[in-house]
C-alpha cells in the first residue's frame, strides 16, 4: 500500500507563510491596520513628498542643499530620473523600518500566551514555525511596499506621463532595497517575539534595544575609535549611507543588513529549539 510522504520542512515554511499573509489581510484587525497604513502614506504622498519633489526639480534647491549639507553630500538625490521616488526614497528608509518593528511584532508573543504555539509545534516542528512566521512578515511587508510604490507612480504620472517606464524600473530597485533593509528588522522582532507577552512588549523591547546598542556602541567609539566597525552591528547602520545613493549603486550596502539576518536568525532558530513553549 502507498504511503504519502509527509510535507518537507520547505513546505511547511511556504504554507506558513502563505497564511500569514492571507491572516493579515482577511481578519478585521488587519484590514484596520492596513486601512490606517494607507491613509498615512496617502498624506505623506499628497503633501510633502510632492511638494518636496517639486522643490527638488527646482535649480535652486541644489545650491541650497550643498550649502547646507556640504557640498557632495546629496548629489545622487538630484540624479534619481523621478524626483518623486528621490523624495519616497528617504522616507521610506526611515518609516517602513520603524513600522517594521509594530507590524512584526506578534510573530509568537500572542500565541505563546494563548498556549496554542505549543499545539502548533506539535504538528510542525519549531524550525519550520520559526522560519514560516518570519517569512510571512516578509511577505506582508513587501505587499505594502508594492502598494505604496504603485501610489508613487501615480502620483509621478499626474505631472507627467513620459515618466511610466522610468518610474517602473526606479520602482523595482527600491522594493529591493527596501525588502533587503527590512529582513533584519524582521528578524529581530521575530526573536523578541519569543519572549515577549504581547507585541506592545516586543515592541516596547525593541525601541530600549536599539537605544542601548546605540549609546553603548557611541561610547566604545568615542573611547576605542578603533572599534567604528562595531556601528555595522545594529540593524539600520547602513541606512544613512543608503540616503546617498541612487540606481544599482544602492545595493552595494545590502551585504551589511543580509549578514545581520542571517546572525539574528540563527540566534533566534537556537533559541526557538531550546526554549520553552
Amino acid at each position: 500500500m502507498d504511503r504519502t510522504a509527509p510535507p518537507s520542512t520547505l513546505t511547511h515554511i511556504w504554507l506558513l507563510a502563505k497564511y500569514e499573509l492571507t491572516k493579515r489581510f482577511t481578519n478585521k484587525s488587519g484590514m484596520v491596520a492596513l486601512i490606517a497604513f494607507m491613509l498615512i502614506w496617502a498624506i505623506l504622498l499628497i503633501y510633502p513628498i510632492k511638494s518636496a519633489s517639486e522643490f527638488i526639480m527646482q535649480p535652486n534647491f541644489k545650491d541650497f542643499t550643498e550649502a547646507l549639507f556640504g557640498t557632495g553630500s546629496l548629489q545622487h538625490l538630484f540624479e534619481w530620473p523621478v524626483a518623486e521616488f528621490a523624495v519616497f526614497w528617504l522616507a521610506a528608509l526611515y518609516l517602513f523600518p520603524m513600522f517594521s518593528i509594530f507590524i512584526a511584532a506578534d510573530q509568537f508573543s500572542s500565541d505563546k500566551q494563548r498556549g496554542s504555539l505549543r499545539f502548533l509545534t506539535l504538528r510542525v516542528s519549531r524550525t519550520s514555525l520559526f522560519f514560516g512566521r518570519f517569512l510571512g512578515q516578509m511577505f506582508i511587508q513587501l505587499m505594502l511596499i508594492v502598494l505604496t510604490l504603485l501610489a508613487t507612480i501615480a502620483l509621478a504620472l499626474t505631472r507627467d506621463m513620459s515618466l511610466l517606464v522610468p518610474s517602473i524600473t526606479t520602482s523595482l530597485l527600491v522594493m529591493i532595497n527596501l525588502v533587503i533593509v527590512l529582513l533584519p528588522y524582521t528578524a529581530a522582532m521575530a526573536v523578541l517575539s519569543l519572549y515577549a507577552n504581547s507585541a506592545r512588549q516586543a515592541s516596547i523591547f525593541a525601541i530600549i534595544l536599539w537605544a542601548v546598542v546605540s549609546i553603548v556602541i557611541a561610547i566604545i567609539n568615542m573611547n576605542f575609535p578603533q572599534l567604528s566597525w562595531l556601528n555595522w552591528i545594529l540593524p539600520g547602520s547602513q541606512i544613512s549611507s543608503l540616503i546617498n545613493t541612487q540606481g544599482l549603486s544602492s545595493l552595494a550596502l545590502a551585504p551589511i543588513p543580509l549578514l545581520q539576518t542571517a546572525v539574528i536568525l540563527f540566534i533566534g532558530k537556537v533559541l526557538m529549539s531550546r526554549s520553552a513553549l
